[in-house]
């Protein structure tokens, strides 16, 4: 019965197990202990946490999260070795999400836990507009997009090859080094810049950040959420407008010389769960079908658990409840909310 279950089907039956049981106050609709999905990066950690903070001080529940990274946690996720995946990043993932929910194992409630999740070639907003606050003038006032940047290599001189401009890539080894070396052979700037690739992604956060700090130019890949796009402020240069055909065509491609390039796609990172979990949860799934962030939120969660050495995401969960009851509430009946706020 649970398999025929469609996605819709399973958010509506939540809905009537709210209004037939008031709203949740039997208590904890599961008898096991809640398992999400522990992926490790930062704005994960922050939604399990708010998740997890819902579920035990609204309905009462036991709630871990499991250590995992994204390939093993969706295996998970269909065995019911894990409950809930609070991040799925679709685009990266289409081909085995997709397929895990044909099988009925796996379902969307409906949330999103980040909408307008974004990826691309950033530079400092004080390089185009200026800063007066810290005396500092456009240096390169029409730089819009990355075709611009051939006119400005001197700006970003690289120190091991002043006769290049220096693009600050992924890591070695991320997908995302692979398709912007590519996109730089397609632009034509592999002529003019080298294709810097830091060591590890902090180390790509820290040159930016230090860059941004001293006022100094730097052109680098970046995507958000993140806690350096909430901390400074970043452009992220125009490209082509994004091309699904484009696009599966670059990625398949060994090079990009002679090929077209396309602009990252805008990325919805939606809410997973295990269907036959998400059929007994009742009114968490329901919970969960309403739960929905924009990537400027959260970029302020990971700013706000970077300057209070949070790791886990708790502290930045208890301050998001604290502070933005308005968004929160709106996802969980009236009692339920009450409770959340006494335990905060």
């Amino acid at each position: 019965m649970l398999k025929n279950l469609t996605a819709g089907a399973l958010v509506a039956a939540a809905g009537l197990a709210l209004s037939a049981t008031q709203a949740g106050a039997a208590g904890c609709p599961v008898k096991d202990t809640i398992k999400f999905a522990g992926l490790d990066w930062g704005s994960n950690h922050f939604h399990v946490a708010v998740a997890q903070v819902l579920v035990e001080k609204g309905w009462g529940c036991k709630s871990e999260s499991i250590p995992t990274t994204t390939a093993p946690s969706l295996n998970a996720l269909a065995k019911g070795d894990l409950h809930i995946n609070m991040e799925i990043w679709y685009a990266n993932n289409r081909e085995i999400w997709d397929k895990m929910k044909a099988s009925g194992k796996v379902m969307e409630p409906g949330g999103v836990s980040i909408t307008g999740a974004i990826q691309g070639f950033f530079v400092p907003r004080f390089l185009i507009e200026g800063d007066k606050k810290r005396g500092i003038k456009a240096a390169a006032p029409g730089l819009k997009s990355v075709s611009d940047l051939a006119k400005y290599t001197k700006l970003f001189e690289d120190p091991e090859e002043p006769s290049k401009g220096r693009f600050y890539n992924c890591k070695i080894g991320w997908n995302c080094e692979r398709v912007n070396t590519k996109k730089m052979q397609s632009y034509g700037l592999d002529k003019t810049f080298t294709n810097f690739r830091p060591g590890t992604g902090e180390a790509l956060a820290a040159a930016i950040a230090s860059a941004y700090k001293r006022g100094k130019p730097v052109v680098a890949y970046y995507w958000g959420p993140t806690w350096l796009l909430g901390k400074y402020d970043m452009v992220m240069l125009k490209e082509p407008e994004y091309n699904e055909e484009t696009w599966k065509k670059l990625d398949k491609a060994k090079s990009g010389k002679g090929m077209m390039a396309t602009a990252y796609p805008t990325i919805q990172v939606i809410v997973g769960m295990n269907k036959k979990f998400a059929a007994a949860a009742g009114p968490i799934t329901a919970m969960l079908s309403k739960y929905h962030l924009d990537t400027d939120t959260v970029n302020k969660a990971l700013v706000y658990m970077r300057e209070n050495k949070d790791k886990t995401g708790a502290k930045a969960a208890a301050n998001f409840l604290k502070n933005n009851e308005a968004i929160w509430t709106k996802w969980v009946p009236a009692d339920i909310a009450a409770k959340v706020k006494a335990a905060l």
